[in-house]
């Protein structure tokens, strides 16, 4: 079973969630500016974009990371605040209207309190979004459930494990042959459970050497997750193993 807490809007872990913060930055801009102009196509205007990719700070999307290989940000040069977009609109805390993305009352109501953007965003952006259609591929959704992945998380990344490790304690090992192949599995396991985590700001993704295999990337709990979940394990994490 997975319980939430109500946050304070004071409460310092709400910081390590970059989902509570592009929040509340779009919602600054929309309260400096009044909307945000839309394009014909209803996404974000690139005045907007690129303001967002410096405010964001977004770990893996910052501003460097998105210029790096991109001379102009459009909506979908930024992953993540596509989703955030359709996210807002999702939740109802904004519509398009007249060009622009504006804030609903809903919207309205929450803005300077980040606890409450946290209690109403995040457990819908886990539970209710389809993270596999972020994948390359047109893939079912991975077998398990959340209150599984929670559970199993909530011991293994107490000190950290890494994507590899995850995965062998949820699905196994992987299958092995004589050439290298794409782990699927695993690739599906950071698409749609572990970076929606960290997007969310329950787990950090460890920096170390520069590496795009999930396999070898560390996880761990940030001070948000012990903050806002109450899970059937949290008795056992004291005497988990350490990894």
């Amino acid at each position: 079973m997975i319980a939430w807490r109500d946050l304070d809007d004071a409460d310092p872990a709400l910081a390590h969630s970059p989902l509570v913060r592009g929040v509340e930055k779009t919602f600054a801009w929309i309260g400096a500016h009044g909307g945000i102009p839309l394009t014909p196509s209803k996404a974000f205007k690139r005045v907007f974009v690129h303001w967002a990719a410096a405010e964001f700070d977004w770990p893996g999307h910052t501003e460097a990371d998105l210029f790096a290989v991109n001379k102009v940000l459009n909506e979908p040069d930024f992953a993540p605040l596509m989703v955030l977009h359709d996210l807002m609109i999702e939740t109802k805390l904004g519509r398009h209207y007249k060009g622009e993305f504006r804030l609903t009352k809903a919207g309205q109501a929450l803005a300077g309190h980040p606890g409450r953007i946290f209690g109403t965003v995040v457990p819908f952006f886990l539970f209710r979004i389809n993270h596999a259609s972020m994948s390359r591929f047109d893939d079912a959704p991975i077998l398990g459930n959340w209150d599984v992945f929670l559970n199993v998380l909530n011991i293994e990344t107490e000190d950290g494990a890494t994507g590899g490790h995850l995965r062998r304690v949820l699905f196994g090992a992987p299958e092995t042959g004589p050439l290298p192949r794409y782990d699927e599995v695993m690739g599906q396991l950071y698409i749609q459970v572990l970076r929606p985590l960290c997007w969310a700001g329950l787990l950090k993704q460890g920096c170390g050497e520069v590496s795009y295999r999930f396999e070898d990337a560390v996880f761990m709990k940030t001070p948000l997750w012990r903050a806002a979940l109450r899970l059937e394990t949290d008795g056992k994490v004291r005497g988990a193993t350490r990894h």
